[in-house]
């Protein structure tokens, strides 16, 4: 199945689009002006129901498919229901750019959204949804795509050797949380009544591994208890659909607790539509793709896939995603498993969804002027740069950045060295689209007019392989006054259907590093793609800063040179944490527990305790004191929840802010993230480390100022769960501390009774 998803993507990068090719329906003069879909005067779910009403038996079959074949009889085209756009407006079956010079040939390619969500910047958030959502449904208006994408990734990412981590905003479920409420309302727009596009949180539930030691995602049952499944891995999907109204879910291929994520009613009814009440309004879920397959083909939870696809059509899923066809639709249908009531229901929700992206309104839709002019615009653009600027990591720095490259500086020479230093197709990442440019960290100096000389260098050779590299790097630095070295991991170290096994550095990239660092001068490493232990360039004498970068898109070279240079200062804090090499030998991937037991050291930065670097961690060009405003000492659980009363949820119930206040002490202008975590003894052992609870970016704090802010929390932020999975508000001593490593502290006390704020439903 690996190789159909490679094939899939490929044909889609490769199988670029000389016109338009999905064509929309045709109400003004077409077959389908007669049926009621198209009468504007009806709600929604009537449309939907007139065109259902109207297909024939095997018509409706044809449709419950990602590639659905349409009903000509009455009109209705064919549709692909899979369009990407994870950071941008991406290849998928359908989605295609046009081939060669001319409109929808490209899309604004921003960061992976591991590293936007390391700028933790809500205003930031929702710039990008609504510049990805623009773009999006500009494709979609000039049939280049659908209306409907399948992003964002909401999986949290607790394990560093997962290969799709860069696609999810990171490993805390708040930070997650609020990355996709803000990009949600971006990506579908402000209107309730009709969408810009529907967006589709994926992959529901506990979907955070490829390939890993004999087991595949095809045939995992992640095994997970109440606790961990409410309080982590659910925990964004409750965002996505309870609390921000996303069009769409994908289920997941993994098995969760033993039944096939597709083919969980646990999951699909009982949580997502009983419990958080995610119905109406045409919200739908779709497969991933051949999942459906799996159910029988490698979980074996049914005899036939005949009798697997109409377990998951039954379950509450209403389109099977698959490369050519690979459930078995007919097969269900004709042996009387799938009743037409569940395929009605399925098409209902389906094409109501469309009915609310306007798709059968044509140029009435609300939506109908975004075009071409709408796409690479300026302020998408500087949305990108801004994200990737933003979201780089210092993680080192002895006073070696700034770079010294102006006034008598100004031609001092800087050797830049390494595999991505100029190569422009490294920048995007995974799921990218063609980007409006690639500017690397060489394009963007010699725009600035520096004295650069440029060398490769390797990805992810062993010191085994045949050196084409040393002697061109040291030739290209011995002269050099700056040596910056831009190494790391590209997409072939992992990605989709390919886990790492190991999270050291290349041997050969460090093997390099050593002899760089020998020519005693100033040395910057600048590091791509996912987290690796710095353990060794971190004790190499003579390497004097480190930034991570990820992969920071089209603009990632300027982003880069402005922070090197000090034209910007860095900001971003780590969104996951850096393990030690050794992490990888004491968990196995397949262990979904997150709390340390004798045969788990404990995952994310809420559990376990010794990293390398931890989440949230990120230096400044400047020094910065934090404290805490006046804040109120003493609450009771009964007082805090008594202030609910109307709040449908009351783990959303707002606390009161809590002030903070920044000073600028040292010499340069830059942002801060404030970043709150809660820790305290209360609530069921173990305790965690600290849990982030509140966060917000001040922006450009210049020297000597002080900037304030009043961080916004919930009752849900401070609360845990116990271990039926319930939301509970506990009584006891919380200690609030402000940044990481921690830089003030304030407690309060909450006195009175444990209160439950979401009963948890059993299995």
């Amino acid at each position: 199945m690996a190789s159909r998803f490679l094939l899939a993507l490929a044909s889609a990068v490769a199988v670029t689009a000389q016109a338009p090719f999905q064509p929309f329906p045709d109400c003004d003069g077409g077959l389908l002006a007669t049926n009621q879909v198209c009468n504007r005067t009806l709600s929604p779910p009537e449309r939907a129901a007139a065109l259902v009403a109207a297909m024939t038996t095997d018509e409706k079959l044809q449709n419950l498919v990602s590639k659905s074949q349409g009903a000509p009889r009455i009109g209705l085209p064919a549709y692909n229901w899979w369009s990407e756009a994870l950071h941008g407006v991406a290849y998928a079956p359908g989605t295609q750019f046009h081939n060669g010079p001319g409109e929808f040939n490209s899309s604004t390619s921003f960061p992976m959204p591991l590293l936007m969500a390391a700028t933790f910047d809500d205003d930031l958030f929702a710039a990008l949804g609504k510049a990805i959502g623009v773009e999006s449904r500009a494709f979609g208006n000039a049939r280049y795509s659908g209306l409907d994408y399948w992003t964002p990734n909401v999986n949290p990412f607790k394990d560093p050797r997962w290969g799709r981590g860069s696609e999810t905003p990171g490993e805390d479920v708040l930070l997650i949380r609020r990355y996709a409420k803000h990009l949600i309302a971006g990506l579908q727009g402000p209107d309730p009544k009709e969408k810009q596009i529907v967006a589709t949180c994926k992959h529901y539930a506990g979907n955070d591994f490829e390939d890993w030691n004999g087991s595949t995602r095809h045939d995992f049952d992640a095994k997970v208890g109440m606790q961990d499944l409410a309080e982590y891995y659910l925990k964004p999907f409750q965002q996505c659909a309870r609390d921000s109204d996303v069009g769409s879910i994908m289920c997941a291929y993994n098995a969760v607790n033993g039944v096939p994520s597709c083919a969980n009613e646990y999951l699909l009814e009982t949580v997502l539509r009983g419990h958080w009440g995610w119905t109406g309004k045409g919200r739908y879920i779709t497969s991933d793709c051949e999942a459906v397959a799996d159910v029988s083909l490698n979980h074996h939870y049914a005899a036939t896939n005949a009798e697997g696809t109409a377990m998951c059509f039954e379950a509450g899923m209403d389109s099977s995603c698959e490369y050519e066809g690979s459930s078995d639709i007919p097969g269900a249908w004709s042996q009387g498993l799938l009743k037409i009531e569940t395929v009605d229901r399925a098409l209902k929700r389906l094409y109501e969804g469309l009915v609310r992206a306007g798709y059968f309104d044509g140029k009435h839709a609300k939506y109908a002027r975004v075009s071409w002019k709408d796409v690479n615009r300026r302020d998408a653009q500087d949305v990108a740069l801004r994200a990737a600027r933003d979201g780089i990591v210092l993680l080192k720095n002895d006073g070696t950045l700034p770079l010294s490259l102006d006034g008598k500086d100004a031609r001092k020479k800087v050797a830049m060295i390494g595999f991505w230093a100029d190569a422009g197709d490294k920048l995007s990442g995974g799921y990218s689209g063609t980007p409006t440019f690639k500017h690397t960290p060489a394009f963007a100096a010699r725009r600035l007019g520096l004295n650069i000389s440029i060398a490769g260098g390797p990805v992810l050779e062993t010191t085994s392989a045949s050196d084409n590299w040393t002697a061109s790097a040291l030739a290209t630095a011995q002269d050099a006054d700056y040596i910056v070295y831009f190494g790391g991991l590209d997409t072939s170290a992992a990605g989709e259907t390919k886990d790492r096994m190991t999270i050291d550095w290349p041997s050969a990239q460090l093997a390099l590093l050593e002899k760089l660092a020998a020519l005693n001068k100033p040395l910057v490493v600048v590091q791509m793609g996912d987290q690796v232990d710095d353990t060794p360039i971190l004790k190499l004498k003579g390497v004097g800063a480190i930034l991570w970068a990820n992969w920071p898109g089209q603009d990632g070279g300027e982003a880069v040179m402005q922070l090197l240079t000090g034209a910007r200062s860095p900001s971003g804090r780590l969104p996951v944490t850096q393990y030690p090499v050794n992490y990888t030998s004491l968990v196995p991937m397949t262990d979904m527990a997150l709390r340390p037991s004798a045969t788990n050291p404990g995952r994310t930065y809420r559990w376990y305790p010794t990293p390398i670097f931890p989440f949230g961690f990120g230096l400044h060009y400047t020094t910065f004191v934090p404290e805490f405003g006046k804040f109120f000492k003493n609450f009771t659980t009964a007082d805090l929840v008594a202030r609910c009363k109307g709040v449908a949820y009351p783990d959303t119930c707002p606390l009161a802010s809590l002030p903070v206040r920044v000073k600028n002490t040292g010499k340069r202008t830059s942002d801060y993230v404030a970043l709150a975590f809660v820790s305290g003894e209360f609530g069921p052992k173990p305790y965690p480390i600290k849990t982030l609870a509140a966060f917000t970016r001040l922006r450009d704090i210049k020297p000597g100022k002080t900037a304030e802010a009043r961080l916004e929390w919930t009752l849900g932020d401070i609360a845990r769960h116990d271990e039926q999975g319930n939301t509970v508000l506990y009584p006891g001593t919380y200690t609030v501390m402000l940044d990481e490593p921690t830089k003030a502290t304030i407690d309060f006390t909450v006195a009175g009774e444990p209160v439950v704020l979401d009963k948890w439903p059993s299995p």
